[in-house]
């Protein structure tokens, strides 16, 4: 909890954080707000689909050029920019009057998205080396908690009956706290690093943290698409259970992102992400015997241990040796967003070809993968 009362006691370090809860309130306002626009639209299930990778599409085409952006004018600057964008794109969903705006509004939106998602993790880091301090996991605990605020915003829905006016109140919200603590982080610039030459030796930490990326992101959405119909159907938990796995799920990945930082600071980064990987085996075991209980205990001890997987590999990626802070922040969130969107249609089309259960012993060898990735890892070219 040292790394919450560093942000809640500093604006220096708030500013930052309040970035990643105001990404996930925008993004999670626009979720609970695709039925409506769906229907509003007359488009079916397709098409939505396709509209939604869109938004997917616009995450991917801003990743290989946004750490020259981020470079160019400085990773303070970049983040606040990212958030005005943010706030001007998060509207055009909303508003969209036909099919064709609805898809061009989200590609943008999700660009928008994919710069500030960078920005913000590679201004954490540079503060981090900075002041010599650890805030990572605490502040990806604010965007976990901005989805709590994002779904506490449901309850807006029918007294407003309005979805441009709801997300307009989102947008002044974020831009108006974030405008009062822009200052305290707009000059903060990446730290040089002396470059090398590409070589294999140079990528072989990145490769690694993004496969870890890729499973643990990946793993993530598995959780959050299918917990509720493995409690359901391999579990047979009465109806009022079946959300209680994702919902131990979000809280402990909250939880664990508070706490992480500490853990952090006295084993290390490399060592944390392996602890997280133990944690998550222990949770998809509990998860496997498939006793309603176990399993809902299993869903929030996996959440515990991917809380503080992917804090750990932004910071480290941070901070390899030889790689612009930017560019290993950009490569890993390509990876994790690319595990992230592709993993649950894989594993749908495991359950529909064999059980869910397959799918939760498939996603157990992937925590495997990680804990063994974590051992092969250079560490002679990372910081932890």
């Amino acid at each position: 909890m040292k790394s919450l009362l560093l942000i809640l006691s500093n604006a220096r370090y708030f500013g930052p954080a309040w970035v990643f809860a105001s990404l996930n309130i925008l993004f999670g306002t626009w979720a609970i707000y695709i039925p409506t626009v769906k229907e509003n639209l007359g488009i079916d299930k397709a098409q939505l689909g396709i509209a939604i990778f869109f938004l997917s599409l616009g995450v991917f085409t801003i990743f290989p050029i946004a750490s020259t952006i981020i470079n160019r004018i400085g990773v303070g600057k970049a983040t606040g920019y990212g958030v005005l964008l943010i706030c001007i794109t998060a509207i055009l969903p909303i508003v969209a009057p036909n099919y064709y705006t609805l898809m061009a509004g989200l590609f943008f939106f999700g660009a928008t998205n994919g710069f500030t998602d960078i920005s913000m993790n590679t201004l954490v880091t540079e503060l981090e080396k900075e002041d010599k301090t650890k805030f990572m996991s605490a502040s990806h605990g604010f965007f976990s908690l901005g989805g709590v605020l994002a779904g506490l915003g449901s309850f807006l829905i029918g007294p407003l009956a309005n979805p441009a006016l709801h997300m307009g109140m989102a947008i002044a919200l974020i831009f108006i706290v974030n405008l009062f603590f822009y200052g305290r982080y707009k000059n903060i610039t990446a730290a040089p690093v002396e470059k090398e030459p590409f070589s294999l030796k140079l990528f072989k930490p990145l490769l690694l943290l993004g496969l870890i990326s890729f499973v643990s992101m990946g793993s993530e959405g598995a959780i959050v698409d299918w917990s509720g119909l493995y409690l359901k159907e391999v579990s047979i938990a009465p109806e009022a259970l079946w959300g209680a796995g994702f919902l131990g799920f979000q809280i402990t990945m909250t939880l664990g992102r508070f706490l992480g930082d500490g853990i952090s600071s006295k084993i290390g980064s490399v060592k944390m992400v392996s602890l997280g990987a133990l944690v998550v085996i222990a949770g998809y075991a509990l998860v496997l015997s498939t006793q309603t209980y176990l399993a809902i205990l299993g869903f929030a001890l996996s959440g515990l241990g991917f809380s503080v997987m992917v804090p750990e590999i932004f910071r480290i990626g941070g901070n390899v040796r030889g790689v612009d802070s930017s560019q290993g922040v950009s490569f890993i969130a390509g990876t994790g967003y690319t595990g992230f969107l592709i993993a649950p249609p894989i594993l749908g089309f495991l359950a529909d070809s064999f059980s869910l259960v397959a799918c939760f012993l498939v996603l157990t060898c992937c925590a495997l993968l990680i804990l063994g990735a974590t051992f092969t890892m250079n560490k002679k070219r990372i910081k932890s």
